[in-house]
């Protein structure tokens, strides 16, 4: 295990948000010009660059663009190796875009009927770590919904504390959205009706998608976190336009849980070009030095690495 360079401690639990991924298929593309498969590739494949990696890579809605069961049998092919070589768990969540019957029967083998077409809700224990995936969508709208048989399920579940507390993953997340005042018709209805569940609750965290763009927030005292999207992105200053959607700015979100605090990350979907760095070999001898003299070369303003006189610490 590596050696601490700061005062704390490694996290607990490690995270990985992605959302909305809407794959067609038959290689259809979205719009008729976003990739969505390729966006996928993409973000998975920056994924497998994180260290350490995630224990669970939780995916809040909008699976597939259509809900076409070729579309999730290939989010499977292209998401359960990955987890696999990772050693991760993944958690799969209702979109507006999903259908439940084909998501119930390509992600879960679910063939009843009747279960088919009830709400997909589910609880995942991740290393004592407890990932609540809440059905918000509703059968033939783009707007959220969580109904009262669903808060008493989601009552019941809270009311035994996880050894390590809850992540609640939902498509619809329950904040404002003032960069994307369109986006207010299809929120989430009656979220005070939430609130009065998850309050005062060991839900720890609150994981979203649906607006296409990063966001944050806090919800009954708990934080929320809304990852940016796969496929194409929202974007939150146009010009001159009331919703203005772009191939660009993908990105997904880690989370890593500590006794005390969870902290959020943005990774871009897409890698950009190095201008500064060194090569990973030199953490190994950053760890070697003495903590008091790793300091003094490394932070103080005037060191000889600071000034640029010399290259990274050697051994």
């Amino acid at each position: 295990m590596a050696i601490r360079l700061g005062q704390h401690p490694a996290s607990r639990h490690v995270v990985a948000h992605l959302s909305d991924p809407h794959l067609l298929a038959d290689g259809a593309r979205q719009y008729g010009a976003v990739d969505t498969d390729a966006g996928l590739v993409r973000a998975l494949a920056r994924l497998r660059q994180v260290d350490p990696p995630p224990q669970v890579i939780v995916f809040t809605g909008d699976l597939a663009d259509k809900a076409e069961p070729a579309a999730y049998a290939r989010l499977r092919e292209l998401v359960e190796p990955l987890a696999e070589e990772m050693g991760s768990q993944v958690v799969w969540t209702m979109g507006n875009h999903d259908e439940r019957a084909p998501y119930a029967a390509g992600l879960f083998g679910v063939s009843d009927p009747e279960r088919q077409a009830a709400p997909q809700d589910r609880v995942h224990d991740v290393d004592g770590l407890r990932v609540i995936a809440l059905d918000t969508s509703v059968p033939g709208y783009h707007h959220g919904a969580i109904d009262a048989e669903q808060l008493g399920w989601l009552a019941g579940v809270l009311a035994t504390p996880s050894a390590h507390g809850s992540v609640l993953a939902l498509h619809h997340p329950p904040i404002p959205v003032p960069m994307l005042r369109a986006a207010e018709v299809i929120e989430l209805a009656d979220q005070h009706l939430l609130a009065e569940v998850v309050g005062g609750t060991d839900v720890r965290a609150i994981i979203g998608g649906h607006f296409h763009f990063s966001s944050f927030s806090t919800f009954a005292g708990i934080p929320v976190s809304v990852a940016s999207a796969s496929c194409y992105t929202s974007d939150p200053a146009p010009l001159d336009r009331f919703v203005s959607g772009v191939d660009g700015h993908q990105a997904f979100t880690m989370l890593h849980l500590y006794e005390d605090r969870v902290v959020h990350t943005i990774v871009p979907a897409q890698s950009a070009v190095e201008v500064s760095g060194f090569a990973a070999g030199v953490a190994a001898v950053v760890e070697a030095i003495d903590p008091a003299e790793r300091r003094e070369i490394l932070s103080r303003k005037d060191s000889d690495f600071n000034r640029g006189i010399v290259g990274p610490p050697r051994a």
